[in-house]
Order: C-alpha cells, then structure tokens, then sequence
C-alpha cells in the first residue's frame, strides 16, 4: 500500500508542477491583454464552431458559473464572442466566438505553438503519442469523480 501511495504522490506532484510551469510559461507569450482562462474559452468555442451557454462552459472548464460569467464578460467586452439570448429559453444566453476572438485564439495559437512544439520535440513524438492515453484516461477517471 505504502508503494502505492508513493507512486501516486510523486505522479500528481509531477502533474501539479509541469501544469504550473506550463500555465507560467504560456501566459508569458499570450498577445498583451489575453488570460489564459479568455485563451482556453476562445479555443474551445473555435474547436466545438458551436454556441454554448454559460453553464455548459463552466461545466467544461470544472469552473464556477460565477466564474465563466466573469470571463465571458472580459471576453464579450473585447468583441472576442458574442453573447445573445437563446430564443427557445429566455432564462439561458448562447454564446459563439465572433471573428475578432477567432483572429485572436489564430493569434494566441501562433504565439504559443513554438513553446509547446519545443517541449513536444524535446520529448519525442512517440513518447508523447505514448503517455495522451493515460492521461487522457486518468483526466476521465477524475472526471467522473465529480458527479
């Protein structure tokens, strides 16, 4: 049990550092003005190209609402999304990423691409294709935990 314990210490000491060092460290390249909370709102809705309300963001982000209402507030003030009211509710809003918030997660992912394509090459792309599934699958254990 004692081994188990160890391995499990050392393995979220690990996480919890390289995470801290990554967030340092890309927040460092983001165009002047961008979080990395406005960063990872803005890739989402650019991924997903679908509007979401406010909770679903949160949920996906394992955020407050109060959270994600103050981000998309800064992000809606910055013209990066646009924030109406769903039509079918009217007690929910929808929001989509407007073109100046698709040109600014473009301008984000351009600033960070090399930081992260470094550490990538650093490790080796096999190595890396290697260890997405474990924590892919640790990421969904975790998250299940929440329910």
């Amino acid at each position: 049990m004692a081994e188990t314990d160890d391995l499990a210490i050392a393995l979220f000491g690990e996480l919890f550092m390289a995470d801290q060092l990554a967030r340092n460290r890309i927040s460092r390249v983001l165009p002047k003005g961008m979080e990395l909370s406005h960063f990872g709102v803005l890739n989402h809705l650019a991924r997903s190209q679908e509007e979401r309300t406010p909770a679903q963001l949160a949920r996906a982000f394992h955020v407050t609402r109060g959270a994600m209402t103050n981000t998309l507030a800064k992000l809606e003030w910055a013209g990066h999304v646009h924030i109406r009211p769903d039509w079918d509710d009217a007690r929910c809003k929808l929001v989509a990423i407007s073109p100046a918030g698709r040109a600014a997660r473009d301008a984000a992912v351009q600033a960070i691409a090399p930081l992260i394509g470094e550490v990538v090459a650093a490790l080796g792309h096999d190595r890396v294709r290697a260890v997405l599934p474990v924590l892919r699958e640790m990421r969904t254990r975790l998250e299940g935990d929440d329910a």
